[in-house]
């Protein structure tokens, strides 16, 4: 099994910061790509940032240049550097991660951690 846990999240003025972190817990898995989704209120979850298990990163659009996402293979743990952070930044993010064993790939989903920037 693999479990997911998110901290970080929390409340910020426009143009501050946030480092968001998710440690996954695997048992008999091996953690492949992680991701960052985020969903504000209304809108649909999207997909914000990923790193695969050898480094390669991808963002969205609207937070290239800003959110930095990296990982720490050892510790199974998964960071999210939001720098320059816009109110339309806010949403709950969720840490996403892609695990496998012989035969068997699952997806897990953490339980979610709220960032709010004020303007």
């Amino acid at each position: 099994q693999v479990q997911l846990v998110e901290s970080g999240g929390g409340l910020v003025q426009a143009g501050g910061s946030l480092r968001l972190s998710c440690a996954a817990s695997a048992t008999g898995f091996t953690i492949n790509t992680m991701n960052w989704y985020r969903q504000a209120p209304g809108k649909q979850r999207e997909l914000v940032a990923s790193i695969t298990s050898g480094g390669s990163t991808n963002y969205v659009d609207s937070v290239k240049g800003r959110f930095t996402i990296s990982r720490d293979n050892a510790k199974n743990t998964v960071y999210l550097q939001m720098d320059s952070l816009k109110p339309e930044d806010t949403a709950v993010y969720y840490c996403n991660a892609w695990a496998s064993r012989v035969g068997i790939r699952r997806e897990y989903w953490g339980q979610g951690t709220q960032v709010t920037v004020s303007s």
